[in-house]
């Protein structure tokens, strides 16, 4: 009599399915890149590739900080507003300073003392997004959405309307300098990137950030101090949007009014293609800097096609949303 050994066919498939998960990015990504390469010859050129790359630094700061908030079940919606805000007042404090007329006094910024003080403006924005939802339970969703217009506003009254531009070689060298081989963006998305990792893979604050995500009421019986922890990872998306809001003004030499708009949407893109769950509790930086390279491929990919920026955008729609399904039908199968 012949043994009957069992096939576990299910087993076999869910475990496919889990590498097919965990992978899933990664496909993406080589599937979108072979497509566009066979339709444009632009597309695999060592300057086009120069090209992504600063243009994802951006995009990569902006999302680290919004995964960490995503990580915590929040959401972020200020970060274009306040990246046009921090990179005006940089440029603005750079080449005009801060006249009192009334003094008759004239305050002029270094290079390093206009970014600080861009960087400062960032955190604190951050800081008072932090506050208003911890302290006043505001919703992520009002409270950032608030920002984004009071941001904007202060933008355009910082402005006056009107680009600030001519803003010098040493300011311009951040968007489009050269290290190494490497562009300097490039780089400084890199530290960024390297600093959340270590943040939260090797820190109390980031298991801190994981386990508010995972299960917040558990986390405030265990002892944590759950505002604190908040207040701190929007303070951190705050000071990433302005990081990027420099280099988006260095590259291009001046700051725009209406720099950032939408920049919040490429970031929750690469947040949930990313791996990164809205929920909460789960997801990489790693996953991050992975959906952040999707999108910027996509939106290079589109423009070297000559698709229609009306087109570009309802393609960019459809993408977040097919990335929200797989995401919530991959939490509804562990």
């Amino acid at each position: 009599m012949e043994a009957i050994i069992p096939v576990k066919n299910g087993q076999s498939v869910k475990k496919y399915s889990h590498v097919l998960v965990r992978f899933q990015s990664l496909i993406a990504l080589f599937i979108l890149c072979v497509a566009i390469s066979l339709l444009s010859d632009k597309f695999l050129t060592v300057t086009n590739t120069w090209n992504v790359m600063r243009q994802i630094s951006v995009n990569i700061c902006i999302s680290v900080g919004m995964t960490l908030v995503v990580l915590t079940a929040g959401i972020d919606l200020s970060v274009g507003s306040v990246l046009a805000l921090c990179g005006a007042i940089t440029a603005g404090l750079l080449k005009n300073g801060i006249e009192i007329p009334s003094n008759n006094l004239f305050i002029g910024f270094t290079l390093l003392g206009a970014i600080v003080a861009g960087l400062l403006i960032g955190a604190l924005l951050g800081l008072f997004n932090g506050w208003a939802i911890t302290r006043w339970k505001v919703p992520p969703f009002v409270a950032t959405l608030a920002m984004l217009t009071i941001a904007r506003g202060f933008t355009m009254l910082w402005t006056g309307g009107y680009p600030i531009s001519s803003l010098g070689s040493g300011f311009d060298y951040i968007g489009t300098g050269w290290l190494l081989g490497i562009p300097v963006p490039v780089w400084i998305s890199g530290i960024v990137v390297a600093a959340a990792i270590v943040l939260t893979k090797k820190t109390r604050l980031g298991r801190y950030v994981y386990a508010i995500g995972g299960n917040e009421q558990a986390a405030k019986l265990s002892g944590i101090r759950i505002n604190k922890i908040k207040m701190a990872v929007y303070t951190t998306a705050g000071a990433l949007a302005a990081i990027g809001g420099i280099m988006v003004t260095s590259r291009l030499d001046s700051a725009q009014p209406n720099a950032g708009i939408t920049y919040e949407l490429d970031a929750i893109a690469a947040v949930v293609i990313g791996g990164t769950s809205l929920s909460g509790g789960r997801g990489s930086i790693l996953g991050t800097v992975l959906g952040a390279v999707i999108i910027g491929v996509l939106n290079n990919g589109l423009v070297l096609l000559n698709v229609s920026p009306f087109w570009q955008q309802v393609v960019k729609g459809g993408v977040i949303l097919l990335a929200v399904i797989i995401d919530k039908a991959n939490t509804k199968t562990e």
